[in-house]
């Protein structure tokens, strides 16, 4: 699982990075945020093409989906790309992809989000419920709180193969897996520059911070970048994972 891929360099560290991981640890499914990827908000059917075009599979989002109505259609289409599913019936897309026995869902965070949605815990048992086959079960959360994220992990321990967040382009170092058997980490990262405020230029964050007014982030897409992802092994038979690793890289 791949953190959020930032930008123009996201996408080309994703695909420097990817295809040779891919074979070198003999990964069977690639998915990734790309709630990010179109010009470091948001996401559109061009680039959502690349991310599949460079070897992923699966790609989850987050509240900066809706920057591009663009891709509404590709939402409600049969793509494997979700968005969090505890948003309001009638909203574009949805918020689980199931194919061979494997389930990945999405469902996002209310705590610091600013946005009103379904409570997260009672749609995840809701869309927990309403799989059907599914033995390998993966969650992208996506919020803001870590708090949030653990109390997730905790809830949904024993009942799905992971629960991994996003959001924050923040890595995290408490990947583990917990007593029941769910692989978990608070935050996968990020995929973008290094030399960057999550992967947006640093001087507009600085402004936004010194004066309060609104501004536009971009993104930076040249230089170092890093990938941030975790790679999870789990029993295709019970479920359970039996590890899980980060695996982050710098390209210069």
């Amino acid at each position: 699982m791949i953190g959020d891929i930032v930008g123009k360099l996201g996408r080309r560290t994703v695909s420097a990075v990817l295809p040779d991981l891919k074979r070198q640890q003999q990964i069977d499914l690639v998915i990734a945020n790309g709630e990010n990827t179109a010009g470091g908000r948001g996401l559109t059917p061009s680039t959502a093409e690349e991310l599949f075009r460079a070897g992923i599979d699966v790609i989850t989002s987050g509240n900066h989906i809706w920057e591009n109505k663009e891709v509404y259609p590709l939402l409600d289409s049969e793509a494997p790309l979700i968005r969090p599913l505890n948003y309001p019936p009638g909203t574009p897309g949805r918020g689980v992809y199931q194919q061979d026995g494997v389930a990945v869902l999405n469902v996002m965070g209310r705590t610091f989000m600013g946005v009103t949605l379904d409570c997260p815990f009672r749609g995840m048992d809701s869309a927990l419920a309403g799989l059907r086959g599914a033995k390998v079960i993966i969650v992208d959360l996506h919020a803001e709180a870590t708090s949030e994220k653990i109390t997730m992990g905790f809830y949904l321990d024993g009942r799905v193969s992971a629960v991994v967040g996003t959001h924050t382009h923040v890595p995290t170092a408490d990947t583990r897996v917990l007593p029941g058997g769910t692989a978990y980490v608070s935050d996968l990262g990020m995929v973008g520059a290094r030399n960057s405020v999550i992967g947006m230029e640093y001087e507009r964050v600085l402004e936004r911070f010194l004066t309060q007014l609104p501004n536009r982030f971009d993104p930076i897409d040249n230089g170092p970048a890093v990938f941030n992802s975790v790679l999870i092994e789990i029993d295709k038979e019970t479920g359970k994972a039996a590890s899980i690793e980060r695996v982050d890289r710098v390209l210069e």
